[in-house]
């Protein structure tokens, strides 16, 4: 998220939590999609991660790229501390992000073609690059940082951050190396109403491994393979239980607006903000809050503000605010930046391709759907579930996404619709091989058991 949310409006009531997310219903007519992806600055000269301010006689850091994109584009710096930690367009467009170690991230605009995404994607890939290049830095798409340890990794002047990497500790193995040393590309998806909402909330929870299995792109960690196709995926699996995961409940019975709303309730705080100071409140209570009796903050009762922001410290494969995320894939290079919205669009956009999509997961049980989840980072496109490899699922999903997409009949100026987005997944079912196979081929073949040719590889 760029920034976060400023609305001082008191809430008081669970109802009202409830009524917040019902605003985001919309007209179909009205369905926009907002991709957002993030990734690795390092400098060019020695492959080292870029640190916040400049050192060690260096062009300059990630606060010299942001005054350099600030410059070039004209948006809206966001300040914290004095320091600027993103950007944003105050037309309504896109912003740009830090996370907490270093990764730079777009977030989108929300538009309504992918042709829209394709032509936003590659204008932000350029104008990065046209600041960076006068740095020395530039930018991996890759899952998960494949040489730097935590502790050379740098950390960003983010008062959120600090609060989150002294609570996740306790409640994960891999909590610090999410935050710090993995990357993601994701979209963001309207519903119409509460029914589209759970329909879409249930094929994309379901399928979510599917696409993480497609975009597989983080076999390497601190200079070797770690052993999987997507490391981000397995860092996921022990992160913060409380907050990440299939989210089972999605499938229950009387699932909706309401029960999403429990949930959120019982996911522990990190931090209630109060002007431009973050109060470290973690593992407290959003409900002790409602009601004003969180014991870190005698009184205080909660903001719309609060809210807002408490939803996006939630982590589940597919997370609801007034839209739904697509949480499960890695980062990758620039064809599977729009591969990935072109997937999910077309499967959740168009009714016959989300009707055919719940048929071809409605059965699934929670411990075959966990399993799944839990098999696919390692295993990949070979992952099964219920003797069916992901691979051959992935085959019928992306004919369903076709047919989606080629209903939606948006084309471009040449006169092409949306479904030449999804060429790079099917080249990747028909081969079998995942990024992450191929470079795992080139780390046992010509970069002999070399990490570093990575950086070229897979640079933006």
């Amino acid at each position: 998220m760029a920034r976060d949310t400023v609305d001082e409006t008191p809430i008081t009531s669970r109802d009202e939590l409830v009524a917040w997310i019902e605003k985001g219903n919309k007209p179909a007519e009205a369905f926009r999609i907002g991709t957002e992806h993030e990734k690795f600055p390092f400098y060019a000269r020695d492959l080292a991660p870029v640190p916040y301010e400049r050192v060690d006689g260096r062009k300059g850091g990630i606060r010299a790229l942001l005054d350099g994109m600030e410059g070039l584009l004209g948006w809206e710096p966001i300040l914290e501390n004095g320091n600027p930690i993103g950007l944003f367009d105050v037309t309504g467009g896109g912003a740009i992000s830090l996370e907490p170690g270093g990764q730079f991230e777009l977030s989108g605009a929300p538009v309504e073609t992918l042709h829209q995404t394709e032509r936003e994607t590659i204008l932000h890939l350029v104008q990065v690059k046209e600041v960076a290049e006068a740095l020395g830095i530039r930018f991996l798409a890759l899952g998960s940082s494949p040489v730097w340890t935590r502790a050379e990794t740098p950390v960003m002047p983010k008062a959120r951050y600090r609060i989150m990497a002294n609570y996740m500790p306790k409640v994960g193995s891999h909590g610090l190396d999410m935050m710090f040393g993995t990357s993601t590309v994701q979209v963001n998806l309207d519903f119409s109403s509460e029914a589209d909402m759970v329909r879409k909330m249930r094929v994309g929870l379901a399928l979510q491994p599917v696409a993480t299995a497609l975009f597989a792109n983080s076999p390497f960690s601190e200079g070797h393979k770690n052993g999987f196709q997507t490391f981000r995926s397995e860092i996921w699996r022990d992160t913060d239980n409380d907050r990440a995961g299939m989210l089972p409940l999605a499938f229950e019975d009387g699932f909706g607006f309401e029960r999403y709303v429990d949930y959120a309730l019982d996911v522990p705080l990190y931090f209630v903000k109060r002007g431009d100071h973050y109060h470290d409140v973690a593992g407290g209570s959003f409900r002790a809050l409602l009601d004003g009796t969180l014991n870190t903050l005698p009184g205080e009762r909660a903001y719309v503000s609060d809210w807002a922001n408490h939803m996006t410290t939630l982590f589940p494969e597919v997370r609801l605010k007034r839209y739904l995320e697509m949480r499960g894939a890695d980062v990758g290079p620039l064809p599977l930046l729009t591969a990935l919205p072109a997937f999910w669009v077309g499967l959740l956009y168009d009714e016959d391709a989300l009707t055919g999509a719940w048929d071809l997961v409605k059965s699934w049980t929670e411990a075959e759907r966990q399993q799944l989840r839990d098999d696919v980072p390692r295993q990949g496109l070979a992952a099964r579930i219920r003797g069916r490899r992901v691979r051959d699922i992935a085959v019928e999903a992306l004919e369903l996404a076709h047919a989606g997409l080629k209903a939606r009949a948006r084309r471009d100026a040449h006169g092409r619709n949306e479904t030449r987005f999804l060429d790079p997944l099917f080249a990747i079912v028909d081969s079998g091989r995942t990024q992450a196979d191929d470079l795992i081929g080139l780390f046992d073949g010509p970069w002999c058991g070399h990490v570093e040719p990575v950086f070229e590889s897979r640079a933006y």
